[in-house]
């Protein structure tokens, strides 16, 4: 055991362990545990989304895939990067001014349906279980890396402590856990980059050339299909990446933690900036690690290729510097699997237990306590899943959570706020489509079943060709929400559908809620517009005030 990891590791535990016991005397209501209190300014909530988001996939499955596969690992890095402009331009304000806790509650306000709220929050749990799956697969990796303790030990003990912070702290810990987090990972990240750069003269050119010999890949390093040989594979790896990002609920839900939509746009252009940075510096991790670890050293290590980053440290700095970026490394995963059970954990004690079955009459004391006890059944379940996919590459399994949340989420999110004909049916059928599909193409996938025994999770052949489900799943998300939606309404949009529509579309936009002009929300609201003399369709933001 590297008595120096086991320090930092113990270090890293520390720190997040206080910050939870203070979070958890500021965490006593719904509000505090689910959303902080809204109480993170922009820049705050900006590095705990680049906290949250730079997960083990970024840093461990990035910086491998990029070592073993050359360009087409960074498709990663350009796919995650670009997506956070479709949650600028499309997303966070909306979701803000619309929501309260979850995404649910996004769709909800437009959508007053118990069962549209129940496959949201499912859609929820699902990608956040894939996600974590991935966060675990990665710390198991890693702690039997540094500490050499057993993969099941180790994926247990990232288990208990992401429940520990979760349980106790609730959003407010998970902040400020993600937060340390994020600037621990840039300063670790820029160390190894500088380092990297350092060894091939600051010149890119340089750097560039020497890849040529650096890997059994030769020249073709440089160049993409090395892993993803066929284009439409590659396209929807790259759409699931640029798409799902919108509707992953982790993310979603760090927008509630501000006070109000400007700072939620501000909170992301922060973040953007972060992201940009690390994903930048992924290049400097992979080239250093294919020459400088070595292609065979890494797969000896793990075969997926997730300890390169890990494992380039040592060659640069020894043990110290390996130990010091493994428990960045840790940190990364720590702060990412919290917020993973957080907005899974709120998915079902607000959505579901709340909204649904006690039909909104529950205490806030009862619902902190329902998402408490949630917090740790979605843990062991994450926990039991990971156990069979230790030979899986993180990034392949956050792709897979990036694939079901396009599929599933976004096209539910964007026709809330932009289709006037919309209904309550094209909800539920956009939901399930998208989540169904997106599941059994991964379940017949290659990733899930390889003739060769060993190279999948099962031996057969699979009947899906692509490894992404996307290019299919996510055409099928959007396609269900629309037939869902056109084969149960007349060409006509009732007038108490399109009264809806105008408030939700003002209210997404401006912040403006109904009761804020003085009028009735929903339907009751047109009585009250032909009264004022304003025509219908022409939205309440349009009455004088």
């Amino acid at each position: 055991m590297n008595a120096t990891a086991f320090l930092l590791f113990l270090g890293i535990v520390a720190l997040t362990l206080i910050i939870t016991y203070f979070a958890s005397k500021k965490t006593k209501t719904a509000s505090e545990f689910y959303t902080g209190g809204g109480s993170l300014t922009g820049w705050q909530n900006g590095l705990a989304i680049a906290g949250d988001y730079m997960s083990a996939a970024s840093f461990l499955g990035i910086a491998g895939t990029i070592a073993l596969a050359g360009f087409d690992g960074f498709f990663y890095s350009i796919g995650f990067l670009v997506a956070y402009l479709v949650v600028l331009y499309l997303v966070a304000e909306p979701l803000r001014n619309l929501g309260k806790y979850t995404m649910a509650d996004m769709i909800a306000a437009r959508f007053n349906n118990s069962r549209v709220r129940g496959i949201a929050a499912l859609n929820t749990i699902a990608i956040s279980i894939f996600y974590m799956i991935a966060q675990l697969v990665g710390a198991g990796s890693l702690i039997k890396l540094l500490l050499n303790l057993d993969y099941t030990v180790s994926v247990l003990i990232v288990g208990v402590l992401m429940t520990i912070y979760v349980v106790f702290g609730g959003m407010t810990a998970t902040s400020w856990v993600q937060i340390t987090k994020a600037i621990l990972l840039m300063a670790g990240t820029f160390i190894v980059s500088l380092i990297v750069f350092a060894k091939f003269d600051f010149s890119v050119v340089t750097m560039f050339e020497a890849m040529k010999n650096a890997t059994p890949l030769k020249e073709s390093f440089l160049n993409p299909g090395n892993k993803y040989k066929v284009p439409l594979d590659t396209l929807s790896l790259n759409l699931a990446l640029v798409l799902g990002t919108a509707g992953l609920p982790h993310i979603l839900i760090r927008f509630f933690t501000v006070k109000d939509a400007p700072t939620a746009r501000s909170s992301v252009v922060y973040a953007t900036w972060l992201i940009g940075a690390f994903y930048i510096m992924t290049i400097f991790l992979g080239f250093g690690a294919a020459a400088f670890v070595g292609y065979d050293a890494i797969v000896a290590q793990d075969k997926g290729g997730n300890m390169a980053a890990p494992l380039l440290a040592r060659a640069l700095g020894g043990d110290f510097f390996f130990a010091f970026i493994s428990a960045v490394a840790f940190a990364t995963i720590l702060a990412v699997v919290t917020g993973l059970v957080l907005s899974a954990a709120s998915a079902f004690s607000h959505d579901f237990y709340s909204s649904i079955l006690r039909k909104g009459k529950v205490t806030e004391k009862e619902q902190v306590k329902v998402a408490r006890f949630a917090s740790v059944g979605v843990a062991v379940l994450s926990i039991i899943l990971s156990l069979f996919a230790q030979k899986l590459n993180v990034a392949f399994l956050v792709s897979v959570a990036f694939a079901v949340a396009a599929s599933a989420n976004l096209p539910v999110i964007l026709f809330t706020i932009f289709w006037r004909r919309f209904n309550t049916a094209g909800a539920v059928a956009g939901m399930l489509t998208g989540l169904i599909s997106a599941l059994l193409l991964v379940f017949f996938s290659p990733s899930v079943w390889s003739p060769e025994a060993g190279k999948a999770i099962l031996v057969g052949t699979p009947l899906f060709p692509y490894a992404n489900p996307g290019i299919i799943s996510i055409p099928l998300g959007f396609l269900g929400a629309i037939i869902g939606t056109l084969v149960t309404t007349s060409s006509k949009v009732p007038q108490e559908h399109s009264d809806k529509f105008d408030e939700i579309l003002v209210q997404a936009n401006t912040g403006i809620k109904p009761e804020d002009t003085g009028l009735p929300a929903g339907g009751t609201a047109s009585k009250a517009r032909k009264d004022k003399g304003v025509k219908p369709g022409t939205g309440f933001n349009t009455l004088d005030r």
